[in-house]
């Protein structure tokens, strides 16, 4: 039994951890970090801890539940018959019970994973927190959510609490009516006084299990709460499954073409509005535009980190539909605006794109990225510490460090999006030097803000309105004196073109 038990709450955080890995990139845009932390750990906690405290218990009460009624058959059928009617009595209670007390436990997991993803964010945006002065609504978004938990904690723990006292009242009853029926059958059909004598004590050790169920309720309770929370991500449809027959992609050239692709978020908003352009192997594209224009929901869809709800997307004239999303995505080096760097050393950050590179093949990653000087002065060198949370390297270097990973992985289509946003203005020059290397006979899509950065692109495409408003290489559009010109004047007057 304890090796069963503590199994169940190791198999249900692999299988929950692992269902995390193939739901979709939608289901993390509307839920709390926290929250899905809170499910992963408290609740099947929970369910881990009521597991090990009830399990022997509850099979013990079983087993003398069977063997009491067996006795009692056994001793006098008719009495047997009294106890077994006040069962739905019993069953009845537990049932109202459950269901109110069930709803505040649940209340309760809610509340606590609200808290936790509340912790999480004030912890993650301290440094905002206190440079707006906002300690005290922080606080005070923490005591409402606080007291919510608070009051549904000490509900639940109320409408269970009334579980024991009322089953003593209804054993107590069952034993006195039991007593009265055979006194009854003693004197009216000379049933023998030990016999009835024999009969409350079975009676009574019948009864004696449900006592200790009715114990265990509280902790019953919550752990079905938390089944359910955790159970209802368990539930939750995965990423689309790859078409029966999907292929591999092999050794893509790096062609890409868009066919009217249309695409929304909430399926109400549209981002993407028919959509289409053709982008030769090799060539450099940048996307620019206005914030949430769609220019990284165009390399999300290529990616199919999200799949488009019209058109089609070609890589090499295949539809990336009929392609395994696994096979597609490792032709991909991804530089995101959001670096995310693993705890662990500097050396398997970078190497994190490429399990078999080498030392050298990371350091030389490293050096054509710029990162090697930064990263050759720390203390460690790069078997110096990082992390995701902790903030012990500045968002530049993390950016850099990024740039390197991507080096290494040294892919047929390469995707920057904001890349060099975090560096000052000499590293920005020398990663430009950089990525003119790293870019070459490679299919490349780069997303920035500042304009300089995409001068020398093959072709830049102005996003706007979910549209393609304008495209061409940068003399040609500032010849045009559309919106890219207007772009460039506002960012680098006159003197630009």
């Amino acid at each position: 039994i304890p090796k069963g038990t503590f199994s169940v709450p190791s198999v249900l955080r692999t299988e929950f951890f692992k269902k995390m890995q193939h739901l979709p990139l939608e289901f993390y845009d509307v839920r709390s970090h926290g929250d899905t932390m809170s499910r992963i750990t408290n609740d099947v906690d929970n369910i881990s801890s009521t597991i090990a405290q009830t399990t022997t218990q509850l099979i013990s009460s079983i087993l003398t539940l069977i063997g009491s009624f067996l006795v009692m058959i056994n001793l006098n059928i008719p009495l047997t018959l009294v106890v077994l009617l006040c069962i739905p009595l019993v069953v009845l209670l537990t049932k109202t019970i459950a269901s109110k007390s069930r709803d505040y436990f649940l209340a309760q997991q809610q509340s606590l994973g609200s808290l936790n993803g509340l912790v999480e964010e004030n912890i993650l945006g301290l440094k905002m927190v206190k440079a707006f002065g906002k300690q005290k609504d922080i606080l005070e978004n923490f005591k409402e959510i606080n007291e919510k938990l608070y009051e549904s904690s000490n509900k639940a723990q109320i409408w269970s609490g009334y579980m024991m006292p009322l089953m003593n009242v209804i054993n107590n009853f069952i034993f006195a009516v039991v007593a009265i029926v055979g006194g009854v059958l003693s004197v009216e059909y000379g049933l023998a006084i030990g016999t009835v004598v024999s009969f409350l004590s079975y009676s009574k050790q019948f009864s004696q299990p449900l006592n200790s169920i009715a114990g265990m309720f509280n902790t019953i309770q919550s752990a079905l709460a938390g089944a359910e929370r955790v159970f209802e991500i368990l539930d939750t449809v995965e990423e689309k499954e790859d078409i029966h027959g999907a292929i591999e992609l092999k050794s893509p050239k790096g062609d890409v073409e868009f066919k009217n692709v249309c695409f929304s978020y909430d399926k109400c908003a549209p981002i993407l509005k028919n959509v289409s352009f053709k982008v030769k192997a090799g060539e450099v594209v940048a996307l620019v535009g206005e914030t949430g224009a769609g220019k990284t929901t165009i390399v999300n869809l290529l990616t199919r980190f999200y799949d488009k709800d019209s058109g089609s997307i070609l890589i090499d004239n295949e539809d990336i539909m009929n392609l395994k999303r696994d096979s597609l995505r490792k032709y991909f080096s991804v530089v995101l605006q959001d670096t995310c760097l693993f705890t662990g050393t500097i050396m398997d950050n970078i190497r994190y794109s490429q399990n078999n590179a080498s030392d050298e093949d990371v350091i030389n990653a490293a050096k054509i990225s710029h990162a090697h000087d930064f990263i050759s002065k720390l203390p460690k060198g790069y078997y110096t510490m990082v992390s995701g949370a902790i903030d012990n390297l500045s968002q530049g270097q993390r950016q850099l460090i990024a740039i390197a990973r991507a080096v290494l992985c040294d892919s047929p289509i390469l995707i920057l999006d904001e890349a060099t946003s975090s560096v000052d203005t000499k590293t920005e020059k020398d990663i430009q030097n950089a990525l003119v290397k790293l870019m070459k006979n490679r299919t490349s899509f780069l997303i920035a803000h500042r304009l300089s950065t995409i001068r020398d692109a093959d072709n830049i495409m102005v996003i706007g309105n979910g549209r393609i408003l304008e495209s061409g290489n940068h003399k040609s559009l500032m010849n045009n004196k559309g919106r890219y010109y207007e772009m460039v004047i506002s960012q680098m007057g006159k003197l630009s073109d």
